[in-house]
């Protein structure tokens, strides 16, 4: 075929697949928007939030879910795509004019490479900002007015002088129960008593022990103290705030670089974040991935619904074992790269050869040729 046809071809196609994947898009945020507004209008209306702050959260959250839906939402206009060219008999009267599978396979999967790169690129622009802005929204707006809800559970900290174990903090009665304080001699950093009570008040002024008894390090005796107020100026409220920091895996990626080359200088374990870092371009390039798998299915079968379903049914399995890559990366069982990149590999491996199969006539019949003759040599041994 000219290079005037195939380009006019080429067109064609990706304008089809430009209208079908924009409808899937379309569909796709709408359903994640409504499972996320049903999940969390609870919290917004707890938090005495109005309709604007609501829709300011999820205009920010729209680039997000944009990045996060476009690898199966592309695998599924793709399979309509094929599906109706099937149907349409065009397939079948483009293979009769000379366009081979192996063209389709070419055409496709560079096309499939452009979304992958404009799927990166907008994801770490506008998806991060988005996802910034959001996270300040619900953090700021609507958890922070929860936060006097909140129950702390094990806590651990030092102020000045004093360790100080928690067991429960309150935030709303400004109250911990199962306090254990460990005091250290300012001077020799020796440990000097054992402070115990079963509630102190966080006030102003320090941490009210109620009911407190102390071991003397020295002489092993233990004293009833009644009511001691020791100058600890920590207050609970920062460590509800600390527990909703900011996580670094969600940081761009030339940022999450900078952060992982400073970790790994001062000795960092950094594989979590390695993993992170892998796992920003393997998703992206998984749209690549989902084009072979597309192409496979189509040639497998020419029935539209049954291979929407096995496309559904595959992007369940392919976003499965990505999750359980990322999470054997980020407890040390695989190395960042192959836990990134497994899911794509497995899929890209299977979709493949599936394509090159149906593409090389001559290695079909020499597979099946000497299968034959396995066949033959078996039946003469029996």
């Amino acid at each position: 075929m000219s290079g005037r046809i195939t380009g006019a071809l080429g067109r064609y196609l990706a304008r089809q697949n430009l209208f079908l994947l924009l409808a899937c898009l379309g569909a796709g945020t709408g359903i994640y928007l409504l499972s996320d507004l049903f999940d969390r209008v609870d919290d917004f209306v707890s938090a005495g939030l109005g309709l604007g702050s609501m829709l300011s959260y999820f205009a920010f959250k729209l680039p997000v879910i944009l990045s996060q839906i476009l690898p199966a939402v592309f695998l599924l206009a793709l399979v309509v795509q094929l599906g109706l060219l099937a149907r349409s008999r065009e397939l079948m009267a483009l293979r009769a004019g000379g366009v081979s599978p192996g063209w389709f396979t070419r055409f496709f999967v560079l096309y499939a490479l452009c979304w992958s790169l404009l799927q990166f690129g907008f994801s770490q622009f506008l998806g991060v900002y988005g996802e910034e802005q959001a996270s300040r929204i619900w953090k700021e707006d609507v958890r922070k007015k929860q936060l006097d809800k909140l129950t702390l559970t094990n806590l651990w900290f030092r102020d000045g002088a004093y360790i100080v174990e928690v067991d429960e903090g309150v935030l709303a009665q400004r109250k911990a129960t199962g306090v254990t304080i460990y005091e250290f001699d300012s001077e020799s950093q020796r440990l000097v008593r054992i402070l115990s009570a079963p509630e102190a008040l966080v006030l102003e002024e320090g941490w009210l022990l109620q009911k407190a008894s102390a071991l003397d390090i020295t002489s092993f005796q233990s004293s009833a103290q009644g009511d001691l107020l020791l100058p600890l100026h920590q207050d609970l409220k920062s460590f509800a705030m600390m527990e909703q920091s900011e996580d670094r895996t969600q940081l761009p990626i030339w940022r999450l670089s900078a952060v992982i080359n400073e970790l790994r200088e001062s000795g960092s374990n950094v594989e979590r974040l390695r993993t992170a870092w892998h796992s920003r371009f393997s998703y992206a390039f998984s749209i690549a991935v989902m084009a072979l798998l597309a192409l496979a299915l189509s040639s497998w079968s020419e029935n539209l619904y049954l291979n929407i379903g096995l496309a559904l049914a595959l992007v369940f399995i392919q976003y499965g074992l990505h999750a359980v890559g990322v999470t054997a990366g980020n407890k040390g069982v695989l190395a960042p790269l192959p836990a990134a990149w497994a899911g794509n590999v497995l899929f890209g491996l299977a979709a493949g050869g599936r394509l090159i199969w149906i593409s090389c006539p001559a290695l079909e019949q020499a597979v099946k040729a000497r299968l034959a003759r396995l066949l033959a040599h078996h039946r003469l041994r029996g």
